[in-house]
């Protein structure tokens, strides 16, 4: 961003890098358009299974930190690759992490919908 950018200006450069990084990230990174298919499939159930707002909240919630973990994961992902493709102890380690934190994001969005569901279910 060019110095000076405040205000106005800057909101409209940032969101434009984040339009940009959402687009990048849907065209190159399989796991995050997956993640964005179910999304979107399940948003509209949220309307339904949650009732009241803190449920509709948690629900969607779960669903949108599963894919700024994603997003996140693949930005690590991207700069280890960015420094060379040798392996490193470290650069694994770096790229496990990333993925455990999207494992446990899953876990906390199936965990989150499963129960309110039940409950939605069993009344």
């Amino acid at each position: 961003m060019k110095p000076g950018h405040t205000g106005l200006a800057h909101l409209a450069h940032s969101t434009r890098y984040s339009l940009k990084g959402l687009k990048a990230a849907f065209r190159n990174e399989a796991a995050f358009r997956q993640e964005v298919a179910i999304t979107v499939i399940l948003l509209p159930l949220a309307w339904w299974i949650g009732d009241g707002p803190v449920n509709w909240l948690l629900l969607v919630g779960s669903l949108f930190i599963v894919l700024i973990v994603e997003l996140l994961n693949s930005a690590i992902e991207n700069v280890v690759d960015r420094i060379g493709p040798e392996h490193h102890e470290l650069s694994g380690r770096a790229k496990d992490i990333g993925s455990a934190a999207v494992m446990l994001s899953l876990l906390l969005a199936g965990l989150t919908w499963s129960l309110l569901g039940w409950q939605k279910i069993i009344g």
